[in-house]
C-alpha cells in the first residue's frame, strides 16, 4: 500500500505562496496518479488536483482552478503543488495520496498532511 509524506505548508499571508511537496520513500510515486487533497476545519476531505502518471491529464478543483499548479518530477520521486493568491479558504490540512482522476477521489492510506494556515 502506497505511504505518503507531506511537507512544505506553513504560515502564510492572504496573497502569498506555497509549494507543498509528496513523496514517498521506497515507493516510485511515477507509477501512480497522485492527488492533493485538503481538509479544512469542520469540513470534509475534499479534492484538490490530481495528475496522471505521466502527467498527460490534470484536474483541479473550481476553487483552486488558475491560482494551484500541480506537478511532478520523477528524477526527484516527488510531486509538487504550487499555491499562489491563497486565501483564508485554502487554510487547511493538505494531504496527497494516490488518485482516480476522473472522480479525484483517493485510493492510498493517508499521510499526516501538511498545515497550511492563511492568516494576516
Amino acid at each position: 500500500q502506497l505511504q505518503t509524506v507531506e511537507s512544505g505548508g506553513g504560515l502564510v499571508q492572504p496573497g502569498g505562496s506555497l509549494r507543498l511537496s509528496c513523496t514517498a520513500p521506497g515507493f516510485t510515486l511515477a507509477n501512480y496518479a497522485i492527488g492533493w487533497f485538503r481538509q479544512a476545519p469542520g469540513k470534509e476531505r475534499e479534492g484538490v488536483s490530481c495528475i496522471t502518471s505521466r502527467g498527460g491529464v490534470i484536474k483541479y478543483a473550481d476553487s483552486v482552478k488558475g491560482r494551484f499548479t500541480i506537478s511532478r518530477d520523477s528524477a526527484k520521486n516527488t510531486v509538487y503543488l504550487q499555491m499562489n493568491s491563497l486565501n483564508a479558504e485554502d487554510t487547511a490540512i493538505y494531504y496527497c495520496a494516490s488518485c482516480a482522476v476522473a472522480t479525484m477521489s483517493a485510493l492510498s492510506a493517508w499521510g499526516q498532511g501538511t498545515q497550511v494556515t492563511v492568516s494576516s
